[in-house]
């Protein structure tokens, strides 16, 4: 009886932790709604943010972190204006939507302002624009496979340099099939 009892109150041990993990990972990975006032951009090619600020402190810690990620290469853009960076999956790596490509491996980028590009799962950019952290390129929509292809808004605090960079690491997720955001 005492190893039944045993037995039953590390099975409750493991389902109360399970459930405590599992709520904690919902909450974690959930996109936030951006409380930043959303600005403005440009409707036509060039697509460009107006206004809003940018930090050169918090660029620089976005693109820190990106080109700390394994399989991601910061390289000239071939697809944007002048002065912007290019994120590049890693030749050595395969594709799971190649059709989200802009161009060569370029899968975002991001404007000497801190907005960037990205290709994003259609599902992911329709919860980035409606949680105010994205907009959809006037192409997203003309073009097959750029459904997901929006502009991320510059960051504006810490907080928001977190969220990006996560969007960052969905676009990668969505191109390569990997899984190393947490957003959901």
């Amino acid at each position: 009886m005492c190893t039944k009892r045993k037995i039953s109150a590390l099975f409750a041990l493991f389902l109360s932790a399970l459930f405590i993990r599992t709520a904690f990972a919902a909450e974690l990975e959930r996109l936030p709604a951006r409380t930043s006032p959303v600005p403005a951009t440009t409707n036509s090619v060039p697509h460009v943010q107006l206004g809003g600020e940018s930090n050169p402190a918090f660029l620089a810690e976005l693109m820190t972190r990106v080109s700390r990620v394994q399989g991601i290469e910061i390289r000239d853009t071939m697809i944007s204006m002048p002065g912007a960076s290019g994120f590049w999956v890693s030749e050595h790596l395969e594709l799971a939507n190649p059709q989200a490509i802009v161009g060569g491996l370029e899968f975002a980028h991001m404007h000497p302002d801190g907005s960037l590009h990205a290709s994003l799962s259609p599902t992911k950019a329709s919860e980035a624009v409606n949680a105010g952290w994205a907009t959809y390129h006037p192409w997203a929509k003309k073009r097959k496979g750029w459904e997901g292809f929006v502009m991320i808004y510059t960051p504006t605090t810490d907080a928001e340099v977190n969220v990006v960079y996560q969007l960052v690491l969905a676009s990668f997720d969505y191109v390569t099939g990997q899984k190393l955001s947490s957003l959901k």
